[in-house]
């Protein structure tokens, strides 16, 4: 009832490598995530020649290139997708990606993916979202950088299309490497939720695993979280990347979350059903009482264990009488 779908995003970690990605498949395998995502594009189509790097990017790959000529570094040809694709069936783990135009959509829904993801970047890009919209397949959409009015006008893009809104997730999220934890704002994706009656998850970029961890107990149904083979690689997004230990220690974290989540229903557990008597109380006699002796707070009192009359009935049974004689600390009757 409350599985949790657990995405570890390979984005660009493998470094243009189809090597290293086959490696992060067997690593996301091994820890247990249900899905490996990578993101799909053609650099050309998606960059100008003209963008910069964005501040992480210049920190972390140097400000000398441009945008446009560290994407075409990362980027894997259609052909190597279909190969990890094929490999992910191998591993029965479910492939995903992100695509960033339109002819990269086009790729994807060759493979025949039954569920899309939006990045963060495309919330505002119309074209792009109606196209998407008019799949009929399932579709999560990152929200870092947007707001709620932006939120809602790429969901009514996406409905509008066809896409009805019961197969929409929209992940929370924000797009800085690394999240610091002030700006993560966990809360806002309760905010989406209430907001739009839509499923929620989170997509994290901050340091470690506590904050996925507690999405997950805020009601998150979706985390995706990018992992990498090693921090210390070249790259602009391994720095804010969990190496695999730290993703199976997520993944094990989560699941054993995701038990404690429950079906909402407040009641006794199957295991706690044998500690009632031995917990809770009886009213017993505080000391000797006598046949025909009123019962009154002087010569009752409330102990365990609950084989007698519960306390919730003390009112009822002050001031009326006992019809038997009763020993110190035994249960009491009317």
């Amino acid at each position: 009832m409350n599985r949790i779908f657990i995405i570890a995003e390979a984005g660009i970690n493998h470094n243009g490598s189809i090597v290293n990605a086959k490696k992060m498949i067997d690593g996301a395998s091994e820890a247990g995530v249900d899905a490996v995502k990578f993101q799909t594009f053609k650099a050309e189509k998606e960059i100008s020649k003209y963008a910069p790097k964005v501040e992480y990017q210049k920190r972390t790959t140097g400000a000398e290139e441009s945008q446009l000529d560290m994407a075409k570094r990362f980027e894997l040809k259609q052909s190597q997708f279909k190969e990890l694709y094929n490999y992910c069936k191998e591993k029965r783990i479910i492939f995903l990606s992100s695509p960033s135009d339109l002819e990269s959509i086009d790729f994807l829904i060759e493979l025949e993916l039954d569920t899309l993801k939006i990045p963060s970047g495309e919330i505002t890009n119309l074209p792009f979202l109606r196209k998407i919209g008019s799949l009929g397949k399932k579709v999560i959409m990152s929200t870092g950088m947007a707001d709620l009015e932006e939120i809602k006008d790429a969901l009514d893009i996406l409905t509008e299309a066809g896409t009805p809104k019961k197969n929409i997730t929209i992940l929370h999220c924000n797009t800085e490497y690394p999240t610091s934890m002030e700006d993560v704002n966990l809360l806002a994706m309760l905010t989406i939720r209430d907001t739009f009656k839509v499923e929620v998850g989170y997509s994290d970029h901050t340091l470690g695993i506590e904050v996925p961890i507690a999405a997950v107990a805020l009601g998150a149904a979706i985390i995706e979280k990018h992992f990498t083979l090693d921090r210390n690689m070249e790259g602009p997004d391994h720095k804010a990347s969990l190496e695999l230990d730290e993703l199976k220690a997520m993944v094990k974290a989560i699941r054993n979350i995701e038990k404690t989540l429950g079906n909402g229903i407040k009641k006794p557990s199957p295991s706690e059903i044998k500690n009632i008597i031995l917990v809770r109380k009886s009213i017993v006699a505080t000391r000797p009482i006598k046949e025909g002796e009123i019962f009154t707070v002087k010569n009752i009192t409330t102990k365990r264990p609950a084989t007698g009359i519960s306390p919730m009935e003390w009112d009822k049974l002050l001031g009326t009488t006992a019809k038997r004689d009763f020993k110190k600390d035994e249960v009491v009757e009317l």
